[in-house]
């Protein structure tokens, strides 16, 4: 074994806390580029104030979404958003999204405010996202956030890594969905606890970026502390083209620094574990209630009664899984007794979708369209379910009252599958 063989995480960790090496279960002290949080603010705020500390140290690293009650449900939602304006102003923090731009990792993504190798702290578990461009996104508490607001660092131990290489390329009607799905079914919603995910392998190469963003999106949901997908140069143009709408200039003068900051696993490095897969050998899955682990072949599940099917979040609301959807749904009406929600994950999803036709094939098909935002995932709004009804999702989590109802049944599925049961009422491929 080579000593000097590093894994992801070893390096962008030893990056972020400005040491030459770090190891495998060492305490470092990192720095992130990034600090996320979102309708949470507010809490944060107070947890801050309890530190004696007026100024945020590092206000330009804070990233501010108002995604998870947007818009605002209640009085209660909308005093917290005023709070969370009110920090922002006082604070001066510039990377700041109101209602209605949409969820935090789709927008962080769109913006190109995080970048291949950057580290990226967040008050969110699913902040795992930001590994499909090659970052350490890692999902943290909210006493955390304030620490890091007060002090701009925060300690953590280098996790372990499972490798997990990925060849061949999925059959159509497969997507990333149904292979985190099988993953996390067969090694369990535990298999990779506080691990770093690292995924390799030409399979990565034949994804496109939205399969690429619902991989590691999905291993918050294994239990994971990071998860990494190797930059390459799809990843580069997409970031390349969004900082140069940002900060002006042309898309190729950004690419030499996208290049030079990426970072990658040593083939050598010691790993916890490795996996091998065959993408051409999943097929469409299904997670049942109550857990994301309870997964069979959707083919298993035919029959089962559909409410209500909603398509969106942070794992699968992005253009390419509206348009999957709408290949699904095109000319055809939504089964008598079943509803389909269809939320957009950012405005600029939202804006494609319209100007391309699938808004109106969507609308044409009875299905209702929501603002940009978490929507019902969380059991906030915008589609919570009644007592004893069922509802297939493209969301990640299916845990006993996640959409707000305790005594309702969640399945899990990709964005095909979802338009598919709704269309006929009950659980079924496309």
């Amino acid at each position: 074994m080579n000593q000097n063989a590093k894994t992801f995480a070893e390096k962008a960790l030893a990056r972020a806390s400005g040491n030459a090496s770090v190891s495998t279960g060492q305490i470092v002290d990192v720095t992130p580029d990034a600090v996320l949080s979102h309708d949470n603010t507010a809490a944060i705020w107070k947890l801050f104030k309890q530190l004696g500390v007026s100024n945020v140290k590092y206000p330009d690293r804070l990233r501010i979404t108002l995604d998870h009650a947007a818009p605002a449900p209640a009085t209660q939602h909308a005093q917290n958003h005023a709070e969370v304006r009110r920090f922002v102003a006082e604070q001066g923090i510039k990377h700041a999204f109101e209602v209605g731009r949409g969820i935090c990792h789709q927008v962080l993504s769109e913006e190109a405010l995080v970048l291949p190798g950057q580290t990226i702290l967040g008050a969110d578990s699913h902040t795992t996202h930001y590994g499909w461009m090659g970052a350490f996104g890692a999902g943290v508490g909210r006493s955390e956030v304030a620490a890091l607001w007060a002090t701009g660092e925060l300690w953590l131990r280098v996790p372990e890594a499972m490798q997990i290489e990925l060849t061949g390329k999925f059959r159509p009607g497969v997507t990333a969905k149904d292979f985190c799905l099988q993953l996390i079914g067969n090694l369990g919603a535990d298999g990779g606890l506080y691990q770093s995910i690292e995924f390799c392998g030409q399979g990565v190469a034949q994804m496109s970026l939205n399969d690429r963003m619902t991989i590691p999106n999905m291993m918050a949901e294994f239990g994971a502390k990071n998860a990494y997908l190797p930059p390459d140069e799809t990843v580069f143009a997409y970031l390349s083209a969004r900082l140069a709408k940002r900060l002006g200039g042309t898309a190729e003068n950004y690419l030499p620094q996208l290049q030079t900051q990426a970072i990658y696993a040593d083939a050598d490095a010691a790993y916890h574990s490795r996996h091998h897969f065959d993408l051409s050998t999943f097929e469409p899955m299904v997670a049942q209630p109550h857990r994301v682990d309870n997964v069979v072949p959707v083919s298993q599940l035919k029959g089962v009664r559909v409410h209500q099917a909603f398509i969106g979040t942070c794992t699968n609301g992005r253009l390419e899984d509206i348009a999957a959807a709408c290949e699904v749904l095109r000319g055809k009406k939504v089964a008598a007794g079943t509803r389909l929600l269809v939320i957009p994950a950012s405005s600029q999803v939202l804006r494609e979708a319209t100007t391309l036709g699938y808004i109106g094939d969507l609308l044409d098909a009875g299905a209702m369209i929501g603002i940009p935002s978490c929507g019902p995932c969380m059991g906030n709004h915008m589609g919570v379910p009644a007592s004893g009804e069922v509802t297939i999702s493209s969301a990640n989590r299916n845990f006993k009252g996640r959409m707000g109802t305790r005594d309702s049944e969640i399945y899990l599925a990709s964005p095909a599958v979802v338009a598919a049961s709704a269309l006929a009422g009950e659980i079924c491929a496309p």
